[in-house]
């Protein structure tokens, strides 16, 4: 960040002692990106002192060149699975594993064949993405600019804000549950959602260094905790609990299942180069892929497979139905019973853990306010850290009533978005620019970035698939009601077709016409 004076203002009179001209450079070979912002001194001086901060990440969504990336090593590579696992191990998944014999009531090997299998599928779209990360040194949203064009990346970061700012309020949701709980009603479930929201605002402003520690450490003594839960709850877990319902209704029900399963592990894909912008260029596309897609798969299955085995416990124990009935924190928390005053601290540990993965959704949300525009740009990346957090925590205490209608209807909404924007990127990576190189510092160069009529009409013409076949409780899709007694989720497999038929011949055309 460069300050200089400014000068007087002819239409309000205000001269260079009150006002300073600050530019936001985000790629120091180049000019274009420079906006000059008028703020008020002390704005200035305040902005500078907390950017100043040791260990605060002032750097925002400029590019990170070449030669200020880290050398690349094993542990390096290493990190990448253990920064995923980490975040994922948490209970915000585990309680996804509930609606399989809760909602869909579906059986335990039904319900866990379906995690095994949506949880390796939906770590596909993810995995794919993170390799943008180190090739471009530009974050997801910003390399969706390369593959929608400038202007409808703003709509996919729109939805993308939404999405991350959704998994931070079910995650508040759910830790503030399991503190009420462990306090046996004392402490309240607001009180909660308030605790878990701070701790994650104060890892997530100061960025990406410590976030990547704060990840690495905290899946020991998570992974612990959640062994300890098997060992202590897997006894009760029902294994022989069966699917209700007729032929056609259990297969309606495993397909809606499955598809929300699907959606989970795919919502990083709209964040998943964000972490991996400091690593070279020089980083093996496909190391990347492994390891993202090793450490999202494994810690996905794990923890649903979990919520599985104690959603299925409730039908023949007591004491977790009373539980579920009180919350699904306090469902997890009897999980731990038995273990006496080290269980509650267990649950206090599974709460706390929650942060893994509010953090890294806190931080790209944060990112993708700047990606809005540069007058967005110009804001620095804590103060919207700050906003996100803020969003979610008022999200949070608003529908911490509601956990169960948030999970069945956002994670399936954010799931047909994204399955969309996958299709279109990966058709244009493959078709169009497979032989073709990317100028990744052009990245706010309208003039060098697709057009994106072509993208843009695909993405909402391939909403017509969900339209279509969505199941959900305010909306059931023509084609969704014709399977089962009920319906079934087909949103995102009609999304996906509709969009890979549409995109090709459109983008052949706009590509003749204005060839960029």
């Amino acid at each position: 960040m460069e300050a200089s004076k400014g000068p007087t203002d002819p239409e309000k009179g205000i001269g260079e002692r009150d006002l300073e001209d600050i530019h936001i450079v985000s790629d120091p070979a180049s000019s274009s990106d420079a906006l000059p912002i008028y703020v008020p001194q002390k704005l200035s001086r305040w902005n500078r002192t907390i950017q100043s901060t040791k260990g605060l990440e002032a750097r925002g969504i400029s590019r990170i060149l070449p030669h200020e990336r880290e050398p690349p090593t094993l542990a390096s590579m290493v990190q990448v699975a253990v920064m995923w696992y980490s975040a994922n191990i948490t209970l915000n998944n585990l309680a996804v594993g509930f609606l399989g014999p809760l909602l869909f009531e579906l059986g335990f090997l039904d319900s866990a064949l379906i995690v095994v299998f949506a949880c390796f599928l939906g770590s596909v779209g993810p995995s794919y993405m993170a390799i943008w990360g180190p090739q471009s040194g530009n974050r997801t949203m910003v390399v969706a600019r390369y593959f929608m064009g400038y202007w409808p990346a703003k709509l996919t970061t729109v939805l993308n804000i939404i999405i991350m700012v959704g998994y931070g309020t079910i995650s508040c949701i759910i830790g503030g549950q399991v503190l009420s709980a462990v306090s046996g009603g004392t402490t309240s479930v607001v009180v909660g959602i308030v605790i878990i929201a701070l701790i994650c605002w104060a890892i997530a402003v100061f960025g990406m260094k410590p976030f990547h520690v704060y990840e690495r450490y905290q899946a020991i003594p998570l992974s612990i905790v959640l062994f300890i839960l098997v060992g202590s709850a897997g006894p009760h877990f029902n294994v022989s609990l069966e699917s209700v319902g007729n032929v056609a209704t259990i297969a309606a029900n495993r397909l809606s299942f499955f598809s929300l399963q699907l959606s989970v592990p795919l919502s990083w894909a709209g964040a998943s180069s964000d972490f991996f912008v400091y690593y070279p260029e020089s980083t093996s596309k496909r190391m990347v892929f492994a390891m993202t897609y090793l450490g999202i798969s494994i810690s996905f299955i794990f923890v649903n497979l979990l919520g599985v085995g104690l959603a299925s416990g409730v039908s023949t124990n007591p004491g977790w139905d009373t539980a579920y009935n009180t919350s699904s924190g306090a469902l997890l928390l009897a999980g731990f019973d038995g273990l006496g005053g080290f269980g509650k601290f267990c649950g206090v540990m599974v709460a706390l853990g929650l942060c893994s993965n509010v953090v890294p959704s806190l931080y790209a949300a944060a990112l993708d306010f700047q990606v809005l525009g540069k007058g967005w740009k110009a804001i620095p990346r804590y103060f919207w850290v700050t906003v996100a957090a803020g969003i979610y925590l008022i999200c949070a205490v608003a529908g911490r009533d509601q956990l169960f209608l948030i999970f069945q209807n956002f994670l399936a909404l954010m799931g047909y978005w994204l399955a969309i924007f996958i299709t279109i990127v990966f058709e244009e990576h493959i078709i169009f620019r497979w032989n073709k190189g990317f100028d990744w510092a052009a990245y706010e160069d309208k003039s060098k970035l697709p057009l994106g009529i072509a993208a843009l009409i695909s993405f909402l013409v391939g909403w017509v698939g969900p339209i279509l076949g969505m199941y959900q409780v305010w909306w059931t899709g023509p084609v969704a009601s014709k399977v089962g007694d009920a319906g079934a989720d087909l949103g995102i497999w009609l999304g996906i077709m509709i969009t890979a038929v549409v995109f090709p011949p459109l983008r052949f055309v706009e590509l003749k016409q204005v060839d960029r």
